[in-house]
């Protein structure tokens, strides 16, 4: 696919809230955007990328021998309950109740 074909074009200006240079050259040339403060979307172009080094990597560690799993983003409360973090992280974690009123917090 061309770069004409993409769906979001190139940054010509440096932006601003860009310190590090990684930082600067993905959002100059498109590959993410800034949606909030630390918040960034992987756009077409840099989606294609991240697919690619993640398949670069499953390839890598099936030649290894190695086994890939999958673990859920939701995660109950009693592990961070057991390490003290529930109350640590406070109203900066993301908290709800499923239906049966037990706690869980997006990990």
């Amino acid at each position: 696919m061309r770069m004409s074909q993409l769906l979001f074009s190139t940054q010509r200006e440096v932006p601003s809230e860009a310190e590090a240079e990684s930082h600067v050259l993905l959002l100059k040339a498109g590959m993410i955007r800034r949606l909030a403060a630390g918040v960034y979307a992987l756009m077409p172009l840099g989606f294609r990328v991240f697919k690619k080094i993640e398949n670069i990597i499953r390839e890598e560690m099936d030649a290894a021998g190695a086994q890939e799993l999958v673990m859920s983003a939701f995660l109950p409360a009693e592990y961070y309950q057991q390490s003290g973090r529930w109350d640590v992280f406070g109203t900066e974690m993301v908290k709800f109740k499923d239906r049966n009123g037990r706690d869980f917090c997006l990990g």
